[in-house]
């Protein structure tokens, strides 16, 4: 859902900027002309007074636009984590399994696997379909294929089986450290 509404506000606002600047290039409507003022006089006079309720509306809504701003940003800054996932107890009854204790058993599995160098990861979805974001930073001697087979082998099928779930999709991104290179005397 925060996909397409930054779609329809990046296109509101393109659309905004473009009809904006357009109008003060031409110098068009409601510009009057190149070398018209902006405000004539019977609109200073009419609406730039201290005690009438323009300047109160105008405030309010550049409050509205500020808090929908300072809301916008926030969401963007916000990495949607799944919470807890559901598991069958099989008496018929449900637990729910903390999503950070799913990540760190998972993280703390992978990071042990010979190459890696550390692990980093993610639980996305929804509660009844999780799936995880597995970031492996691999030692520069790993073999990345080795390491790829063993995250999605056993550690994968552990935390399937140990969460009750009958798929636990995955998406795993693989990073080498850096190291010096080797000087050959």
């Amino acid at each position: 859902m925060l996909a397409t509404v930054n779609r329809i506000l990046l296109a509101v606002a393109g659309a905004v900027l473009l009809a904006a600047g357009i109008v003060v290039l031409t110098g068009a409507w409601p510009l009057h002309g190149r070398h018209a003022p902006l405000l004539s006089e019977a609109t200073r006079d009419r609406y730039w007074h201290a005690d009438g309720w323009w300047w109160w509306a105008v405030l309010a809504a550049l409050a509205v636009v500020v808090l929908l701003a300072l809301w916008w940003l926030l969401s963007q800054l916000r990495r949607p984590r799944l919470p807890a996932v559901v598991v069958d107890t099989g008496d018929g009854a449900y637990a729910m399994l903390r999503g950070r204790a799913l990540e760190e058993a998972v993280a703390a599995e992978a990071g042990a696997l010979d190459g890696v160098a550390g692990c980093r990861v993610a639980l996305r979805g929804r509660r009844g379909s999780p799936a995880l974001r597995v970031a492996l930073e691999l030692e520069p001697h790993a073999v990345p294929a080795d390491a790829l087979a063993a995250v999605a082998g056993p550690v994968l099928a552990h935390a399937r089986t140990s969460a009750g779930l009958p798929e636990l999709p995955a998406e795993a991104r693989l990073k080498v450290t850096s190291h010096r290179a080797q000087r050959v005397t």
